[in-house]
């Protein structure tokens, strides 16, 4: 598929077309990307800051990946990713869209249940899946998470904040039904891990500024 771009140096644009074909979003992505842009970019630089806390670790565990069309950007840092998540169908569309130059192990698994291998990840990270997870069902997420991890793994949690959701959409307003502030997010979580880090979020920019202005909380567990 040999190309003569104008400048020869975007001929290599035809070679990673040639190569990889024309990539996909996920279902997920696709709907922020159509209904509301910006959300797209919001939501890679939460992977993005997952991949930069994980750099170098072996194999890191995503608990609630969706359709892991932003797993790609911690499979970039870490040398292995196992992305689960409860719904079959974002588990089926991540199969469909897998690009052989970018392997994946997928899972379909519920954390609230069972652990899903014990002692096999040297890192995990959640990101907006405890905001859906009942507060009866809360502690049990996260032991199972634990569970899954080898012994003093870190463990990052994201979650939209309290204050954030006067502005959500209706979609995201159904399924939030545990949603915290800074104060509440690091308490719960001191209850399982004995450091508990707390990182702010607006838009696409991680601070650490005043809990209450933050669209998004970021929890590092050590």
């Amino acid at each position: 598929m040999k190309k003569n771009t104008y400048e020869p140096q975007y001929e290599d644009l035809y070679e990673v077309l040639e190569n990889h074909g024309r990539a996909e979003f996920g279902i997920m992505a696709n709907q922020s990307w159509n209904d509301d842009p910006k959300r797209t970019l919001f939501t890679l630089s939460r992977y993005k800051f997952v991949a930069k806390m994980l750099n170098n670790k072996n194999h890191a565990l995503e608990i609630g990946c969706a359709d892991a069309f932003g797993t790609r950007l911690v499979q970039q840092t870490v040398k292995k990713v196992t992305a689960s998540d409860i719904d079959p169908l974002f588990i089926s569309d991540a199969k469909e869209r897998m690009n052989k130059l970018w392997p994946l192990d997928l899972e379909i698994h519920d954390f609230v249940k069972e652990p899903l291998l014990k002692n096999q990840y040297d890192c995990g990270y959640s990101l907006d899946v405890l905001e859906h997870i009942d507060k009866e069902n809360e502690d049990a997420f996260i032991r199972n998470i634990k569970s899954s991890l080898v012994e003093n793994s870190p463990l990052i949690i994201g979650i939209p904040s309290t204050e954030s959701q006067k502005y959500a959409s209706k979609q995201s307003k159904i399924g939030h039904v545990n949603c915290k502030t800074g104060e509440e997010l690091k308490v719960f979580l001191e209850n399982h891990y004995k450091n508990v880090f707390i990182f702010s979020m607006n838009d696409e920019v991680v601070h650490t500024g005043f809990f209450r202005m933050s669209n998004y909380l970021f929890a590092l567990c050590v």
